[in-house]
């Protein structure tokens, strides 16, 4: 399938952008390359991407050192075409998006939160990545990208989204944004 000519933008929300955001950001530019834009912030920022997170993307094959978390400023008045938050304390944050978005939840624990040792920290950070490639690799097949209105694509991800409904790995949420959220 043609890559298109303008990729489809996807932002990636979360508290910190230290974990599971960077995790999300650094799988959508590897496996979507050409066909999404990736971006990652978080409403408050931390230092540092978490070393843990750098580590299990090393052993996905993707070198992330260097990078490091962003804020959300300025980018509510960016064209997004999809507007994901990984966590729920950045979905009651979400600014408004102007051109509509389609936005979606994939809530999930966060890894830096994990407590023990070592070991018990990088099998979280491990998991994390399992689950948000999962739910990438969904995103990728639907083909989104290979309708030639971006409306279309739009519609299929909202298709998707609702099968994911049906099949008990998301749910429609509706909150206090003018977009309709699913989780």
């Amino acid at each position: 399938m043609p890559a298109p000519s303008t990729p489809l933008r996807i932002l990636i929300l979360c508290t910190g952008n230290s974990a599971r955001s960077q995790i999300a950001e650094a799988l959508l530019a590897t496996k979507g390359a050409g066909r999404f834009a990736a971006a990652s912030a978080g409403s408050r920022p931390a230092e540092r991407v978490n070393p843990f997170a750098v580590r299990v993307l090393a052993e996905a094959g993707i070198d992330w050192r260097g990078k490091t978390p962003r804020g959300m400023d300025g980018l509510e008045t960016e064209p997004w075409d999809f507007v994901i938050t990984v966590c729920d304390r950045a979905r009651e944050s979400c600014p408004y998006f102007p051109g509509q978005p389609v936005l979606a939840h994939w809530g999930m624990p966060d890894p830096a939160e994990v407590e023990g040792d070592d070991d018990v920290k990088l099998a979280a950070f491990r998991d994390t990545l399992v689950t948000l490639s999962r739910r990438i690799d969904l995103l990728l097949g639907a083909g989104l990208e290979a309708s030639p209105w971006k409306r279309h694509a739009t519609l299929a991800l909202r298709l998707l989204v609702l099968a994911l409904v049906i099949v008990g790995l998301a749910r429609p949420q509706t909150g206090r944004s003018k977009h309709t959220t699913y989780s």
